[in-house]
C-alpha cells in the first residue's frame, strides 16, 4: 500500500484555482503549451476563453493504469446517513468529485475524511481496501461523480470479506474517538 497526500512519494494535487501556467506533477495545463498560438482571439494580449475556461481540480501521480483498461463514469445518490458501498476496492484508480453534500471517504492506511461538495478524492485501486464512501450528512442527500478505471475481466467494484478484512485490520487508520 502506498501513502496518501502529505505524507508520501505518491503526490495528489488538488488545485482550486489553477487556470493559467501551472504544472501539476508531469502534467501542464493548455497555455503551458498553447501561450504562442493566441490566434483567433482578435486580441494578441487577451487569452481566449477556451484557454481559461478550464480549471483543474486534481492531479495524481504516479498512475498505474491496467494495461488494456476500460473506464466507466457514474453518478452516485447516497440518503442522509446512508453509509455507502461496503468495503471494497477497485482494479484500477478512480477519480471523483462531489456534487452537493459530503462524502465520508476512506482508504486502506488513510485516517477518514470529509470531502464537500467541490471536493475530489482519488484511489489508486489495485490491492488498497476502500472503506467508506458514504453520505457525512444526517439531513441532506449527498451526490458525487467517479471516474473508474477497469482491468480486463475483473469488476468495477469488488467487497471485500470479513475474513480479509480482518486479516488486513492492522493495515487501517486509527478509527476516530468521541
Amino acid at each position: 500500500m502506498e501513502p496518501r497526500p502529505d505524507t508520501d512519494s505518491r503526490r495528489v494535487h488538488e488545485v482550486p484555482d489553477a487556470h493559467d501556467t501551472a504544472t501539476h506533477g508531469r502534467c501542464t495545463t493548455v497555455l503551458d503549451h498553447h501561450a504562442d498560438h493566441m490566434h483567433g482571439t482578435g486580441d494578441e494580449g487577451e487569452k481566449a476563453s477556451w484557454m481559461t475556461a478550464a480549471r483543474v481540480l486534481q492531479s495524481a501521480e504516479p498512475l498505474t493504469i491496467p494495461e488494456g483498461a476500460a473506464a466507466m463514469t457514474v453518478r452516485i445518490e447516497w440518503e442522509p446517513g446512508d453509509p455507502g458501498t461496503p468495503p471494497h476496492r477497485h482494479s484500477g484508480p478512480a477519480f471523483g468529485y462531489v456534487i452537493e453534500g459530503a462524502v465520508r471517504f476512506e482508504l486502506e492506511g488513510e485516517p477518514e475524511r470529509v470531502v464537500e461538495a467541490g471536493g475530489t478524492f482519488w484511489e489508486p485501486g489495485g490491492d488498497v481496501i476502500h472503506y467508506q464512501d458514504g453520505n457525512a450528512l444526517g439531513d441532506a442527500r449527498t451526490g458525487f461523480v467517479v471516474t473508474m478505471m477497469c482491468a480486463p475481466g475483473k469488476p468495477m467494484l469488488e467487497l471485500v470479506s470479513e475474513k480479509e478484512l480482518e486479516q488486513r485490520a492492522h493495515l487501517r487508520a486509527p478509527r476516530p474517538t468521541g
